[in-house]
């Protein structure tokens, strides 16, 4: 099939990416008189939203402060702020609910579609851009982004060209290739003579080195605690649900400790500590161990262990403690019970490797933000450029946090290129409208 042919006409604002970010910032253009195309090489607009939350959408967090929601995307989270004051998650929930999507908020703040359906959100978004007029360029192959000074003159594209007054890159990472993520973005930003900070993935499983972890595949851990360490000393650690695969692990903590171990393993080795008692102490754990082998005095070690872990973890568990799974709860030592807290309280895998881009939620690194004006979303280099979503140099934990920033930086870049598309083309300032009206 042919590639996308571009009229030849002119825009006041192209979207260059049809993910989260770019279809809410065209949406927000449009709203506010501009007149859109958004431009995207993959045939259907959205694919990585289809993929997100397990292909549930975990379209925000709840958490409505904009300075407490920054601190979880650690030290660039400042640089989001005027972005969530603008559109934070209150508005966010605001825009989707008023569009006919409810939404349900689950364990760990995460908020869903109530219909559990991502494809949901995607079709409500194609909606409003159709409504708004965007035009919506699909297979469009960008062949050349034009400068004309410090200014973009027009986007050559494999079949004719898109003429503009604004361009927003909202091009994403390299996390989830087959939805179209190449990197792009990040070779035309550095043409235009931005600062690309290397990007890396994040959010992805962990792969570790003991090939016994194949006999713990399918094992689902929640409750537990996770932490990172190096040269004897611990680096991170989180607290909650994690998954056995057959060569790593996975699950929410495990993908938010994944972006500290890829940088750790750039100088040394790193180990995986699993404490499956988090909330007992040493002291404490010992006296569940014995009240737990006097009252099955009679029975075997690894029956007695199935009220403390999953059954098919106490052969391993059992292995590293040096423990018999055969002996007698009434005959387990002192020593034994020592070293059997130790391994419940601190089970160890060695980091081979990170999964890598193929299965990464998110990119971490991007465009520096020092390039970027936060307030805007514009660019400090090129004066009719924008930025928003991945493509920055912005991420966050698991729990709906990229996609807030993504509606964020995607609202505010739609709403600052249309507004200065009209301070520029009615000779008055155009005050911004704010975002109380999201409809």
């Amino acid at each position: 099939m042919a590639a996308a042919q571009i009229p030849q006409k002119k825009y006041d604002v192209a979207v260059i990416g049809a993910g989260p970010a770019g279809m809410i910032a065209a949406i927000r253009a449009a709203q506010l008189g501009a007149r859109v195309v958004v431009l995207e090489k993959k045939q259907t607009a959205g694919l990585k939203l289809l993929m997100t939350g397990k292909e549930r959408c975990n379209i925000t967090h709840d958490e409505p402060d904009a300075r407490t929601l920054a601190q979880a995307y650690g030290a660039n989270g400042k640089f989001l702020l005027s972005a969530l004051f603008a559109f934070g998650v209150n508005e966010t929930l605001d825009f989707f609910h008023q569009h006919g999507l409810t939404t349900k908020v689950e364990r760990g703040g995460r908020i869903f579609p109530q219909s559990e359906k991502a494809q949901d959100v995607q079709a409500l978004l194609l909606r409003l851009m159709k409504k708004r007029g965007v035009e919506l360029r699909l297979k469009a192959q960008i062949k050349k982004i034009e400068l004309n000074g410090s200014r973009i003159a027009r986007i050559q594209l494999q079949d004719g060209e898109a003429q503009t007054e604004k361009i927003i890159l909202a091009t994403g990472g390299l996390s989830y290739p087959k939805t179209g993520a190449t990197g792009d973005g990040y070779a035309w930003a550095k043409k235009l003579g931005h600062t690309i900070i290397e990007p890396i993935p994040a959010l992805t499983p962990i792969l570790v080195k003991e090939p016994y972890i194949k006999d713990l595949q399918g094992i689902s851990l929640k409750n537990v605690s996770i932490a990172l360490f190096q040269n004897g000393a611990k680096q991170d650690e989180r607290f909650g649900e994690a998954l056995f695969m057959d060569n790593g692990l996975s699950g929410p903590i495990v993908l938010d400790l994944s972006k500290k171990a890829g940088e750790l393993l750039k100088t040394g080795k790193v180990t995986l500590h699993i404490d499956f008692k988090p909330a007992l102490d040493m002291e404490k754990l010992d006296n569940r161990l014995i009240r737990d082998f006097e009252k099955f005095n009679t029975k075997k070690i690894q029956n007695a262990m199935q009220a403390l872990v999953p059954k098919r973890l106490i052969p391993i568990i059992l292995e590293q403690a040096e423990i018999d799974p055969d002996k007698w709860c009434n005959s387990i030592s002192k020593k034994e019970r020592k070293r059997l807290r130790l391994v419940l309280k601190g089970l160890r895998f060695q980091v081979n490797e990170l999964v890598g881009f193929k299965k990464a939620v998110v990119t971490a690194g991007g465009v520096s933000l020092k390039e970027i004006d936060p307030k805007s979303m514009r660019s400090k280099i090129i004066d009719n450029l924008y930025f928003a979503g991945e493509i920055l140099d912005l991420d966050g934990p698991t729990g709906g946090y990229n996609l807030q920033a993504a509606w964020s930086t995607g609202w505010l870049a739609g709403e600052s290129a249309a507004q200065s598309w009209k301070e520029q083309n009615s000779g008055r300032i155009y005050k911004m409208s704010g975002t109380k009206n999201i409809l």
